[in-house]
């Protein structure tokens, strides 16, 4: 698939880099979190000749990085049991999962401890922020889930707090899932339900041990990549990243 082939090329130049990184004990220092502004201290005398031969990658490299895909409205925030930033990637899961698999998804998850950034600061958002949202090469899956499992699955990650959501709101109480609605519907326990995740949680990650023997449907898809997807053509339509509190995820009273 041309995205597997596009991120076996990024790694392979991350693998070059931190192959000569190794070789001359050459330290990366993070002077911000842009790619741009990281710079060598030497620990050693480099290879400038290796330093010349990878010098193109690693500007392709931070090149591609501090490209700006697209603007937030407003600074979007990490929170539980609901947070603005944790709608939008919950949004782009659900969009990019019916997109890519091209059957209905009810809906969508991401683990709130996958999310790496506690906010992103409203204007532009590059590439790379994207990266350091999501540094891990999740896979956004899909699995169907009985009434019963899924509930299940809401009480557990209720006790963590509440995740990130779409196409299904609750209320916690008691750190159980109270007053589920699927795509504004009751929660069925004997119905069947196609929900989007990523890979990490439907192994088992996360302590979710009801869903690690619940056959997965997988096409290597990377979340990562769905997130610049979805962010980019949003971008194309000439609108910003906008998010707001919907009581997804509430605290019942």
């Amino acid at each position: 698939m041309c995205f597997m082939r596009r991120n076996s090329k990024f790694f392979l130049v991350l693998f070059l880099v931190a192959l000569f990184t190794i070789s001359c004990k050459t330290v990366y220092q993070p002077q911000s979190v842009k790619y741009k502004d990281y710079r060598f201290t030497n620990n050693s005398k480099q290879d400038s000749g290796l330093i010349k031969i990878l010098q193109p990658y690693a500007d392709s490299v931070n090149k591609s990085m501090n490209t700006i895909i697209a603007v937030a409205e407003t600074e979007l925030e990490k929170k539980q049991p609901e947070g603005t930033l944790g709608n939008v990637l919950a949004d782009a899961m659900l969009a990019k999962a019916k997109q890519v698999y091209k059957i209905p998804v009810d809906a969508g998850f991401i683990n709130y401890g996958g999310i790496r950034l506690t906010s992103i600061p409203a204007g532009n958002i590059t590439r790379g922020k994207v990266f350091e949202l999501s540094p891990f090469d999740n896979i956004i899956v899909l699995q169907k889930l009985s009434g019963k499992i899924f509930q299940e699955f809401l009480n557990h990650i209720s006790a963590r707090g509440g995740w990130p959501a779409a196409g299904v709101t609750w209320q916690i109480k008691n750190k159980m899932a109270v007053n589920v609605l699927i795509n504004n519907l009751p929660i069925n326990e004997n119905g069947v339900y196609t929900v989007a995740l990523l890979d990490y949680v439907a192994n088992g990650g996360d302590d979710c041990v009801m869903l690690k023997t619940i056959p997965q449907i997988n096409n290597g898809y990377l979340f990562r990549d769905g997130v610049i997807a979805y962010f980019t053509e949003i971008n194309q339509q000439g609108k910003k990243i906008a998010s707001k509190i919907e009581n997804r995820v509430s605290n019942a009273e």
